[in-house]
């Protein structure tokens, strides 16, 4: 009788929890992201960019295969989703802990006791005692009155919930980063090509001056010249040759594997057909869509329960061993009613004297709670300056590569007026030098910028939550059939 409270003041006790309340901090930005009046958001109807599938933002077949490739073989991609399935098995051993577990048991002894006298003088034989048992048993099962375990459990779920964000960032940065360096091997062949071609250019230059020198109608001066600007295209030309090697292994590391010989051809730089204008919503919408500020939550909560433990552990303890079974010298009577046994053994651990154990891992918790606050609300700021950024970029790219445009027409007006007051001798070959070195500048810049441009884009579309699948929602919406009929 007197055990029988036991259950009942748990049942009472069981929804006591010194989990503090969770508070999540106030998003410490903006309402709004600076400069929206120079990039308007897109209709309140148009798919957000996070639900753009990374095949509609990136259409170019051969991208699209690069990018499913990398999701398969990426050794970080793998490591990610191989993090989460130990974390959630790290959160299964903490939840069975608010289990009792229940074991059964069974055992046989045969022993010989050797011959002796007893305490009298009697003389007492040799004999052989057997002893067989089986039962089943409660061991240790402690009774979560003040709730630690409780919230180790709920500590041990948020931690799962974040290597899951963790594993959607690491697919949404994958995606991004092998789209950027895609375009990046792009650039580089693009700028091979014309390094090529103007070394065409410039050694035809030098055999028309060689020509003009063997016919005196130059000096060596202009072979000389010439000859300096052929070497160095010749450079640049092995420069852009080892950029784009460079760039091709960092593509190939992204893959995780050699790319196949079996890829669509490849578009180039100023042929990709990617979207230059993504809709960015309002800066909460970030706190949905970016899955490292929902990771940096669930770890504000998992720091949050943490504490409650922490204070828990200050309250008793108690644990309930309990068994059933039975015992008996022969196998053949083991289950008579007569041999029936029973062992019930609750108890409790007060904490007397830990030398600020206890206080320091509760003063531990509340300031790894504290970090994590600072954690999520720097995670928001860094998000709304990578959006903001993106966005600056997305208003300004357009007319600053309208104007390189102009500035790459321009530069070869002048080229072509060069050599054809070049070569009626009215200008001085150091004339022609200079136009065709600032030509040849002016479209390595456009290339640059169309690149920046495209890698804007590419980071625009990261950091606001795309890239986490394929094809986008709202596409994938119409084309599933209704489920009902509309009202």
């Amino acid at each position: 009788m007197k055990y029988a409270l036991l259950p009942s003041l748990a049942v009472i006790l069981a929804g006591c929890s010194l989990t503090p309340p969770l508070m999540v901090p106030p998003t410490p930005v903006a309402a709004v992201f600076p400069g929206a009046e120079l990039s308007p958001d897109a209709p309140s109807n148009a798919t957000h960019t996070a639900d753009l599938g990374w095949r509609t933002l990136f259409p170019e077949p051969r991208l699209q295969e690069i990018i499913s490739l990398a999701l398969e073989n990426n050794r970080d991609l793998r490591l990610a989703t191989l993090n989460v399935e130990a974390v959630q098995a790290q959160f299964r051993i903490q939840r069975a802990a608010r289990l009792p577990g229940i074991d059964a048991n069974g055992g046989a002894t045969r022993e010989r006791i050797a011959a002796g006298r007893t305490a009298d003088g009697v003389e007492v034989p040799s004999s052989v005692q057997e002893q067989a048992s089986v039962g089943i048993g409660l061991s240790a099962f402690e009774l979560d009155l003040f709730g630690r375990v409780r919230a180790l459990s709920q500590a041990a779920l948020a931690r799962y919930l974040a290597s899951e964000e963790g594993r959607r960032a690491a697919q949404i940065t994958l995606v991004a980063a092998v789209a950027d360096a895609y375009f990046a091997e792009r650039l580089a062949q693009a700028q091979l090509q014309l390094a090529e071609s103007t070394l065409e250019d410039w050694r035809h230059s030098l055999r028309l001056a060689i020509q003009l020198r063997e016919a005196d109608q130059n000096s060596g001066l202009d072979v000389a010249q010439a000859e300096g600007q052929v070497a160095t295209a010749e450079a640049d030309q092995v420069a852009r040759q080892r950029a784009l090697a460079m760039a091709r292994n960092a593509l190939d590391l992204l893959v995780g594997a050699p790319l196949p010989d079996d890829l669509p051809a490849p578009l180039a730089l100023d042929l990709q057909p990617i979207l230059d204008h993504l809709p960015a919503g309002l800066p909460s919408d970030l706190l949905t869509r970016r899955p490292d500020i929902q990771r940096a939550e669930q770890a504000l909560v998992a720091a949050n329960a943490d504490i409650g433990a922490a204070r828990a552990a200050f309250f008793p303890r108690i644990s309930l061993t309990a068994a059933l079974g039975f015992a008996s010298p022969t196998l053949g009577g083991l289950f008579d009613a007569d041999q029936r046994t029973w062992r019930f053994a609750p108890q409790i651990t007060v904490p007397l004297f830990q030398g600020g154990r206890l206080r320091a891992e509760l003063d531990l918790a509340e300031v790894r709670s504290s970090q994590a606050v600072v954690e999520y609300e720097q995670a928001i700021q860094v998000a709304f300056r990578e959006v903001a950024d993106g966005l600056a970029g997305q208003a300004t790219f357009g007319r600053q590569m309208q104007a390189q445009q102009r500035v790459v027409s321009s530069a070869q007006r002048r080229l072509e007026l060069s050599g054809q007051r070049y070569r009626a001798g009215l200008d001085g070959r150091l004339e022609l030098l200079d136009a065709q070195r600032n030509a040849y500048a002016a479209q390595q810049a456009l290339l640059d910028l169309r690149r920046a441009h495209i890698g804007n884009i590419v980071a625009l579309y990261k950091a606001l939550g795309g890239g986490l699948t394929d094809t986008s929602t709202q596409a994938s919406a119409m084309a599933q059939p209704p489920t009902s009929e509309p009202h």
